[in-house]
């Protein structure tokens, strides 16, 4: 399986194991979490993780590519090949998607934020939403 991974990602090293990537930085959990919807290039990237945060978060495009460079080095993120309407799409644009690794690892995280929003909402420093 790890092989196959590897391969799917570009590279002939052992990819590496859920448990073996270290925590996510923000910025890399949100390229994921816009990469989890499909394919994307790196401008839609920027824009959904402005719009997911509200404007909070904002990453200028050489600051994206070397994360994306990052992810794609541990396996999380890999080039995506064979656009399926090439003549729709900018040839010059790179297209990047999750790959299995990366989905388990964000998965992981995203479960780890979840056991930590946990223990903040039990020291009430979450205020509670109101009843819909």
């Amino acid at each position: 399986m790890a092989e196959k991974e590897a391969k799917e990602h570009g590279g002939s090293r052992r990819a590496l194991a859920a448990e073996e990537v270290p925590t996510l930085k923000r910025t890399e959990f949100l390229v994921l979490l816009v990469l989890a919807d499909g394919e994307s290039h790196g401008y839609r990237i920027v824009q959904e993780m402005e719009d997911r945060t509200g404007g909070k978060v904002r990453i200028l495009p050489g600051n994206l590519y070397a994360v994306l460079r990052r992810l794609s080095k541990q396996g999380l993120v890999a080039e995506a090949e064979g656009r399926k309407a090439p003549d729709l799409a900018d040839q010059r644009r790179r297209y990047y998607r999750l790959t299995p690794l990366g989905r388990r690892v964000l998965a992981t995280e995203a479960e780890f934020m979840r056991s930590l929003v946990q223990a903040a909402s039990d020291r009430n420093l979450i205020p509670k939403s109101a009843p819909s």
